[in-house]
């Protein structure tokens, strides 16, 4: 999407919360912006964040992200949106068992 940015992630370093992996890619890509030559303002102050509870929960997230440019009018297909990619699928874990 041109303006917002869909991310699904695990942590597993317990020293390190979701505030502070935000906070630090935030910067980071502040910094690339600001050697390519970009005007702030980069973010919008805070996010949004959702826990994912269920493989199902997975799923419908998934495919909300998956569909997000088709909704919004900017390609007939989601296999078509060039910006949708995938570093690798998340397997849901159940972190209490």
């Amino acid at each position: 999407m041109p303006d917002h940015l869909h991310l699904f992630l695990a942590i597993d370093d317990q020293k390190t919360s979701l505030s502070k992996w935000i906070k630090s890619l935030k910067g980071t890509l502040s910094s690339v912006f600001r050697a390519g030559g970009e005007s702030p303002p980069y973010w919008q102050k805070g996010f949004f964040d959702h826990v994912l509870r269920s493989s199902d929960s997975y799923s419908e997230k998934w495919y909300y992200v998956r569909e997000n440019p088709v909704r919004a009018g900017l390609t007939n297909s989601w296999s078509a949106w060039p910006y949708l990619w995938e570093i690798f699928d998340l397997r849901f874990h159940d972190a209490r068992f």
